[in-house]
């Protein structure tokens, strides 16, 4: 049953993903320079759009010529000279791998995984790990159509909780239809923030890996990001508009529990990622990687044309 639910999810992707490119355009001209792709300080990682591999530009200059590995992701992320890769799995049979490789892009570790590749992050110094893949459905647009696997890797011990629907939430009883996805670290590498979805609704919650218990803060909050100093989460949040992206993201002040939307009023379906405290960037379906201030003002400006999945090297 689970094969057959995967293949569903599949087959959902490749329409969306046939669709686009047909709006897409025939020939993706990019400028590109020799060299190896490694994770070095100062540059800027995505996934190469028309390629789908892992490369990377400088931080300084994210439109000038990238540089191609051979690594192929859906998404990629890096923290302290390590990377995060979740890609489709070689097999035969639909899944996902999460691979885990060192500064040169190197595998060390891989974990096999049901699902389609969705999120993936690392905490700031490397030992935590965390993947999203969908199991049914290809969206998180409509809620209740779709289920999700979120697994919590810790590499220094090696624990590994492939699915953390078991977590224990505070003052709420645990149902079939909870779902949770994009985590992310704090840095005490025991906390973490992600979003749950039951009943129809979405929240925030404040987890404990070691516990195996949350608690929820917010109500209507989704892919959450913790800002590199911890006092803030930047999230996409549901508000009217377009139904295919119904989006805006947000930036939460932990301490004080307001919020400020930002100047980007596209739909954003994407786990964020902080270049510094000031400023996160995204992907755009079709549109690249874009930046924008996270005080609410300013204005979006492209980062990388044709790429996803940013992550920065520190």
């Amino acid at each position: 049953m689970r094969i057959l639910v995967v293949v569903v999810a599949v087959i959902a992707l490749g329409v969306g993903a046939t669709a686009y490119a047909l709006r897409a355009p025939d020939k993706v001209s990019v400028a590109t320079e020799a060299g190896p792709v490694e994770l070095s300080s100062g540059r800027l990682m995505f996934v190469d759009d028309a390629s789908g591999k892992v490369a990377s530009v400088p931080l300084a200059d994210p439109a000038g010529p990238r540089r191609l590995s051979s690594l192929s992701c859906k998404r990629f992320y890096t923290a302290a000279g390590q990377g995060l890769c979740l890609a489709d799995a070689s097999g035969p049979l639909p899944g996902a791998s999460a691979v885990f490789v060192d500064r040169g892009l190197t595998e060390r570790h891989r974990v096999e995984v049901d699902g389609v590749p969705n999120r993936a992050k690392l905490s700031a110094d490397g030992r935590m790990a965390s993947w999203t893949t969908f199991v049914t459905g290809d969206s998180y647009s409509q809620a209740g159509t779709f289920s999700t696997r979120t697994a919590i890797f810790d590499q220094q011990t090696e624990t590994y909780s492939s699915n953390i629907e078991g977590t224990r939430i505070a003052g709420m009883k645990t149902t079939n239809d909870m779902n949770f996805w994009g985590v992310t670290f704090a840095p005490d590498d025991r906390t973490y923030y992600a979003t749950m979805s039951t009943a129809g609704k979405t929240y925030l919650i404040q987890g404990d890996a070691s516990e195996e218990s949350a608690k929820v803060l917010r109500e209507n909050v989704e892919c959450p990001s913790l800002s590199p100093d911890g006092k803030r989460v930047a999230f996409k949040k549901r508000v009217p508009g377009d139904g295919a992206r119904p989006w805006r993201e947000h930036v939460l002040d932990l301490s004080t529990m307001v919020e400020t939307p930002l100047a980007e009023t596209r739909g954003i379906d994407d786990q964020v990622v902080w270049l510094d405290n000031d400023t996160i960037a995204y992907g755009l379906p079709g549109e690249g990687i874009w930046a924008v201030q996270a005080n609410g003002e300013g204005a979006p400006r492209q980062l990388v044309p044709h790429a996803s999945s940013p992550s920065v090297v520190s």
